[in-house]
């Protein structure tokens, strides 16, 4: 089925929408129900041994303050803890909790099974030509990438 009538950041979106709709459901199904898409930011980009906030927002390329809402609300939730930044006295690294770290391990576990599903679907040629050209294009838009954001 062809959608000519669609432009290229509808093309992105739907699966991308798709994609994170899915993850929800099954993160709320696996005992994480009160996870936002909005606490991405955090998920994808805090590094194991802990990220300061300006990191984090230049990572997910959004402003400190949007960063600091979803830290807030995620250490409410218990998903993430500040500790003293080892480095510099005044500031202060966010790390992801245990139950923060059970919650990306399913989110992985689960964004791979879409993956692999969606795979399936569309070939495994279709998918691995797929695959390059969106880290073609990332690459190409986002030179936010070699900053050392990781894969999540």
């Amino acid at each position: 089925m062809s959608t000519p009538e669609l432009n290229l950041a509808q093309l992105l979106r739907h699966p991308y929408e798709a994609l994170v709709a899915r993850l929800h459901d099954e993160l709320a199904a696996a005992g994480f129900a009160d996870i936002r898409p909005a606490h991405g930011c955090v998920f994808q980009y805090t590094d194991p041994q802990g990220s300061r906030l300006t990191d984090l927002a230049a990572r997910a390329g959004l402003t400190k303050p949007t960063v600091v809402a979803a830290v807030n609300d995620l250490e409410r939730l218990g998903y993430v803890e500040r500790l003293p930044d080892d480095t510099d006295g005044r500031a202060k690294v966010v790390r992801l909790t245990q139950r923060g770290v059970a919650a990306a391990s399913e989110g992985a576990r689960i964004i791979a099974g879409i993956e692999r599903e969606w795979a399936g679907r569309l070939g495994a040629d279709s998918a691995a030509q797929l695959r390059r050209a969106l880290e073609q294009l990332h690459d190409v838009v986002w030179p936010r990438a070699s900053s050392g954001a990781r894969n999540a």
